[in-house]
């Protein structure tokens, strides 16, 4: 039996330009995980989790469980994962033994909240198929095979963070450079100690949240026209990921906090922000504390200075229906 994991994520700096040849710097939560798990078998089976089973209790059921988790389960995604891995296989002429298997798994990453679930999912399939099969993937390649998985196989608009983050672990400065990633196919990745980040706190809404496809909006269609307020912006992004490492390095909290407070303010200058999203920012920063979107809507992170400033923090998110948490980003 190969048991393999993957975790939860969260965008501290830079997100999203990293769809964009920009700069990001993520952290891993450990706090929420994907498990999956393999053995052999006489015919390959992908089994349902519980966010497959299509029975509910009533149509009241049915109406919550799908705004909450939304129209898909985990088998799409693990099936399109088998394809790519067969595709990369044979691109670089590895042959796979003819050896069937059954694989299942579950997750408490929360879902449609931007922390990285469908990722997590793949990630760890992708984990225990190389285990299964004896096949060491280099960590860029490893992330780059998860990506596929979603943007090429399934269509869906991703970037690298997520995947870069739960492959390296930790806490990861990344860059995206253009003329890199066309020369290697993957950017420059910087594990950064973990010890760096003090002080950081992940806030996640509770109740139905809209997703990320819904939230993305047509950004990709506006930088695809290069329109200048894009390109700017992704821009920006990129510099505030990059002068976030510069001050994770110098110890510079006061920095820090700016750069994440501005990397929303300008995501709120071309996105569409929900109130409930809204609330939370503003929510974080009434109590003294920084606030970024730690995805694409749903969950927020930041800093907070000392114990009373975060348990003031948990005491106004409660009241949004927001929990709060310290995330654990290194393996105790």
């Amino acid at each position: 039996m190969i048991e393999t994991y993957a975790y939860a994520r969260a965008g501290f700096l830079g997100n999203p330009s990293d769809g964009y040849y920009g700069k990001t710097i993520a952290l891993l939560v450990r706090n929420f995980r994907a498990r999956v798990l393999l053995h052999s078998s006489a015919r390959l089976e992908i089994k349902p989790a519980k966010a497959d089973m299509p029975i509910f209790e009533n149509l009241d059921d049915l109406y919550q469980t799908t705004r909450w988790r939304g129209y898909y389960g985990g088998i799409r995604i693990i099936q399109a994962l088998i394809v790519r891995f067969m595709d990369y296989c044979r691109e670089h002429e590895i042959e796979l033994p003819d050896r069937n298997f059954t694989l299942e798994y579950e997750s408490t990453v929360p879902l449609r909240l931007g922390m990285g679930g469908s990722s997590a999912i793949v990630t760890a399939a992708l984990r225990a198929i190389c285990k299964y099969y004896d096949i060491s993937l280099p960590l860029p390649v490893l992330a780059n095979i998860a990506l596929e998985t979603e943007t090429v196989e399934l269509g869906v608009n991703a970037g690298l963070q997520d995947r870069v983050i739960q492959s390296y672990e930790g806490l990861v400065y990344m860059d995206f450079d253009k003329d890199l990633m066309q020369q290697q196919g993957y950017g420059r990745y910087e594990v950064l100690d973990p010890q760096l980040m003090k002080g950081v706190y992940l806030a996640y809404r509770r109740s139905l949240s809209e997703g990320t496809e819904v939230f993305h909006n047509n950004i990709r269609e506006r930088w695809n026209r290069k329109e200048p307020a894009i390109v700017n912006a992704m821009s920006q992004w990129a510099g505030y990921a990059e002068q976030g490492r510069l001050a994770l390095l110098a110890g510079d909290r006061a920095q820090l906090h700016q750069l994440v407070n501005s990397n929303f303010d300008l995501r709120a200058t071309l996105y569409n922000i929900n109130q409930g999203n809204l609330e939370m920012i503003q929510t974080a920063r009434s109590v003294g504390a920084s606030s970024n979107f730690a995805g694409s809507g749903g969950a927020v992170v930041g800093l907070f200075e000392g114990d009373d400033m975060f348990n003031a923090l948990t005491r106004e998110m409660a009241k949004l229906n927001v929990a709060v948490i310290r995330p654990q980003i290194e393996a105790k």
